[in-house]
């Protein structure tokens, strides 16, 4: 049984970082002679520090300790080799047991399918993000402010419901299939495979990339076309020397937000692939709640991290000033 409640250390790191914050925000009101501007932003400092960096000190805590607590690395073995404690139980029991020694390749499997359905997904968001994007920000369309509203008004709705709204699409017995029994063809396998995951990923996602390339036409100076097409360049030539250049910061934008919550996503495979596929959230989640290993829960996640990172440090080099659009 593994050891689930955090360790003492944990409740005192918080308390204490509490109490830290508290006197520095009566530090800084009595030093100043009243409240500073700067400190608005406390609530989000506070935030930041509970939610993000008191958990990613436990997520290393747990993923470097056993279930006793002693610093160990057969947490990232486990990564490495799914059947790493199975192994270590057949190597226990002599050379009779040998032969049934194997490495397990399910996590590492887990994990390159998942960074593969997030690049599927990304793509196929970019190329159908970009020319809406593009459409909405064109001046001389009057629809296109009606355009963004239909795309943000999807949001406003449960992620959760949006997901499982698509069951009743996709299902043998969904609308998709109804008609085409309507119309005389036999029913199709839309549910529980790859297909049914990338297309709920790329709905869900859709927007995250639309929004920042949208941001980043929207704030081209039409004038910049105009000079481009007086010299001699005609639309297509217009569009890859000036407008996608200039809109780069807003495609790296809209792939970070996407690529990131497809690589760690969990629901939408559990829900529209009904349990034959499993990515590597899927993964971690088991970890944690179905099995109750925080410790190798725990290094899973940050082995994602780390991916992350270097996934955002490499899309950075793209985007130095960090000028990529947001949702406007």
């Amino acid at each position: 049984m593994y050891n689930m409640s955090l360790p003492w250390w944990a409740y005192a790191l918080m308390g204490a970082g509490l109490v830290i914050f508290i006197a520095m925000i009566a530090i800084s009101v009595r030093r100043h002679h009243g409240v500073k501007r700067s400190l608005f932003a406390t609530p989000y400092t506070l935030w930041m520090i509970v939610f993000t960096v008191i958990p990613c000190i436990l997520v290393a805590y747990y993923a470097f300790t056993d279930a006793n607590g002693a610093f160990t690395l057969e947490n990232f073995l486990n990564f490495w080799d799914s059947n790493y404690a199975k192994n270590q139980l057949y190597a226990s029991m002599g050379e009779a047991a040998s032969a049934y020694i194997m490495r397990g390749t399910v996590n590492v499997d887990t994990l390159v399918y998942s960074l593969w359905m997030a690049f599927l997904c990304t793509v196929i968001c970019l190329l159908l993000g970009y020319p809406a994007a593009l459409f909405m920000a064109d001046r001389n369309m009057k629809i296109g402010s009606t355009i963004v509203i239909l795309f943000i008004i999807p949001m406003w709705m449960n992620f959760l419901l949006r997901t499982i709204a698509w069951m009743s699409l996709l299902e043998d017995q969904g609308l998709i299939n109804k008609l085409l029994r309507w119309l005389g063809f036999d029913g199709v396998r839309l549910m529980y495979n790859s297909g049914a995951v990338l297309l709920g990923m790329v709905y869900n996602f859709l927007p995250f990339m639309v929004f920042p390339v949208y941001t980043s036409l929207s704030k081209l100076d039409p004038k910049l076309g105009e000079a481009a097409q007086d010299l001699g360049c005609n639309e297509w030539r217009t569009f890859t020397k000036v407008t996608a250049p200039l809109s780069l910061p807003g495609v790296i934008s809209g792939i970070t937000m996407v690529f990131m919550p497809s690589v760690t996503t969990f629901f939408i495979p559990r829900i529209l692939g009904g349990g034959n596929t499993m990515m590597f959230g899927d993964l971690i989640e088991s970890k944690f709640l179905t099995e109750g290993n925080w410790n190798v829960g725990s290094a899973l996640s940050l082995i994602m991290m780390v991916l992350i990172l270097i996934s955002l440090g490499v899309l950075r080099k793209f985007d130095p000033e960090g000028e990529g659009g947001g949702i406007a």
